[in-house]
């Protein structure tokens, strides 16, 4: 019992940090997996649970949240796009994976402060362009010993994108990449603004004390769109998280779960696992929501290492 209150008192805290400021709006995708694929383990939620996960799918379906969720810009897939064929070498890819880049040359400005996002049907949208150097520096991330990429130049083109809207044609700067014929894409519109939930996040005294672990964000949907692979955040002493599925016409509420484990030292990091959540049809253009933040998980571009509470 003392194990399961410090753990809820610390996912708690976690919990706040994704509920307020710039985390909320990326929908709290700062937990990196554990090394090693989490087995597929979704379930129905949990009976405590279910109750809540209801709340915020009757909370999201046919409100004005959902109108205007339903009418921006949401990425789905990794908005970095590698060179045809991929990359050649396990340097390139061990550069690429920890952000090791050098840049030779200057970057082109944008030829105009907006572009549009376009699908197949409804209306293009109209978004901020990202300047070539801020889109750079969301590659290089690191400035560690080892391999590198080096980038000698950049233009402005375009990328085909998976969203919440479907397939979409987005401007993107088409980096050159020194020994290869084809460029490395990065989008250049960053997502939508996400709409202000119709539902409150839950409270301290409303969460038990044993089913608690807040979702980091979405890194994966399977090609027949059937299943989708999440970020679930547990505690040191957790035996690792599972994460139940509600669905409903318009949405796919998960509500992830930590299993317990014997009174230890915990050392209060917040570990990661990613977890993949079968559904019964796909989740086409419904919604992927939190139960626990009731916002929209949203797709997790660069998941960083597990970090410590405060």
């Amino acid at each position: 019992m003392h194990t399961n209150i410090r753990r809820a008192v610390r996912l708690l805290a976690v919990l706040a940090l994704c509920t307020v400021g710039a985390g909320a709006a990326a929908g709290c995708g700062n937990a990196e997996a554990d090394n090693g694929d989490a087995e597929a383990r979704s379930t129905e939620p949990a009976p405590q649970l279910e109750d809540r996960a209801r709340q915020v799918a009757d909370a999201w379906d046919g409100s004005k949240a959902a109108e205007a969720w339903h009418e921006g810009y949401y990425p789905m897939e990794a908005v970095v796009q590698l060179p045809e064929n991929g990359l050649r070498s396990e340097a390139d890819r061990r550069a690429y994976e920890t952000g090791n880049f050098d840049l030779r040359g200057k970057l082109p400005s944008a030829p105009h402060k907006s572009g549009h996002v376009r699908w197949k049907s409804g209306s293009p949208l109209t978004t901020p362009l990202m300047e070539a150097e801020k889109a750079y520096k969301t590659l290089d991330r690191d400035s560690s010993p080892g391999p590198r990429l080096t980038v000698t130049g950049a233009r402005l083109g375009e990328m085909t994108v998976v969203t919440t809207r479907g397939p979409a044609t987005v401007p993107a700067w088409l980096f050159t990449l020194e020994g290869y014929a084809s460029p490395l894409k990065r989008a250049a519109a960053g997502p939508s603004k996400l709409p202000a939930p119709p539902i409150k996040p839950l409270r301290q005294e409303e969460v038990p004390t044993d089913v608690l672990a807040p979702l980091g964000g979405l890194t994966e949907v399977a090609k027949d769109s059937r299943s989708i692979t999440v970020v679930a955040t547990h505690g040191s002493c957790d035996d690792g998280p599972t994460v139940g599925v509600l669905e409903t016409s318009g949405s796919v509420v998960l509500s992830a779960s930590a299993a317990d484990s014997e009174d230890g030292n915990c050392s209060g990091e917040l570990r990661g696992e990613k977890v993949s959540v079968k559904l019964d049809r796909p989740v086409g253009k419904r919604m992927v929501l939190d139960a626990f933040t009731g916002r929209p998980v949203t797709y997790s571009e660069w998941p960083r290492i597990s970090r410590s509470w405060s």
